[in-house]
């Protein structure tokens, strides 16, 4: 029989006899069963951090429960939160009591950084709404995936634990159907193709990521030949449009890794258009056109947007897919030279 009890510094304990359906699960996935605990990896959570006894003893999340295993769990006291809210309007386009889909503008910080402490989509979310993930207090609250801050387009973000861990396992799983477009510096080859590497911050300049380079000067493309350091990536690409120096292309992530495209692309001779981080001011000389050069050189910001996003609705296992189209102030540019 369950006995919940308070502890002075308002710490919840409960203590358990292993329950039927418990019986022969490993500790986290038993554990995971209860309303408290509720996910797997909140379960994880609380066996890391020594906050699970069996039988009186800090247990690992491997233990596999028998019928007499008597179970204490210290769940801790909330963390308040220091994140200040920030009174900007969304253009939310979906929203129900597990997730919030939201149309991101360029410029917009995900989640508080250095210099941006209070002015991102995570203290605008804060404002919009108080029914958030906020997975153990931690400062990205509902943040499953993210986008750079000039990269417009469309971001989920959890409302709730349970909706959290579903579609964070849908990202680490690939299930998740994403689309992205870029206009880029330069003329692609070939109409179609994927770029695979394994992806590590740059060993000069930290504020980039490049391909790890292998024996034979070029990037490593065997995922079951990993080296030490990188993330494995892969982007697939198709050419919508070549035209005056620049190409317009469609991309569809793989997988989702910090500076993917824009390094997949970059090191590929195609830059996108505005991405000074990645060579995109040294390539305009290469554009005929002196006007297009000067407009290139104007972009506000660097030319990629999340156009698609699909993803299982983490109660109702409803498929579901969102598009948005390019803001208005980049599509002037894009029709302007021909793209579209």
């Amino acid at each position: 029989m369950e006995n919940k009890s308070k502890t002075e510094n308002s710490d919840q304990t409960i203590k358990i006899t292993a329950l039927p359906e418990m019986v022969g699960l490993r500790l986290d996935k038993a554990i995971a069963l209860l309303p408290e605990v509720e996910t797997r990896s909140r379960a994880s959570h609380l066996i890391d951090n020594s906050l699970v006894k069996v039988n009186g003893k800090i247990a690992k999340a491997s233990h596999p429960l028998k019928a007499t295993d008597e179970i204490e769990i210290s769940l801790p006291a909330p963390v308040p939160t220091e994140l200040q809210s920030y009174d900007l309007k969304l253009d939310v386009l979906f929203e129900d009591s597990d997730v919030i889909v939201i149309n991101k503008p360029a410029g917009l910080v995900v989640h508080p950084a250095a210099g941006h402490a209070h002015d991102t989509l995570v203290n605008a979310l804060i404002s919009h709404t108080d029914d958030l993930s906020m997975k153990f207090g931690e400062e990205r609250p509902g943040i499953v995936h993210r986008l750079d801050k000039e990269t417009s387009g469309i971001i989920v973000v959890a409302k709730n634990d349970k909706a959290h861990e579903s579609l964070t396992a849908q990202f680490k799983e690939r299930s998740t159907h994403r689309i992205y477009y870029a206009v880029c510096i330069g003329t692609a080859k070939n109409l179609n193709g994927t770029i695979r590497s394994f992806l590590a911050r740059h060993p000069v300049d930290r504020k980039r990521y490049a391909s790890v380079i292998g024996d034979d000067r070029r990037p490593m493309q065997d995922q079951n030949d990993p080296p030490e350091i990188g993330k494995w990536a892969v982007t697939h690409y198709d050419v919508l449009a070549r035209k005056s120096g620049l190409s317009y292309l469609k991309l569809k992530l793989e997988t989702g890794r910090t500076h993917q495209i824009r390094v997949h692309l970059s090191e590929n001779g195609l830059p996108i258009a505005g991405d000074s981080l990645y060579g995109a001011d040294k390539k305009i000389k290469s554009v005929e056109q002196r006007i297009l050069q000067e407009d290139l050189r104007s972009l506000p910001r660097f030319l990629l947007h999340a156009a698609e996003l699909g993803f299982t609705h983490p109660r109702t296992q409803e498929r579901m897919l969102f598009k948005q189209e390019w803001p208005d102030d980049v599509l002037t540019y894009i029709k302007k030279w021909g793209l579209l």
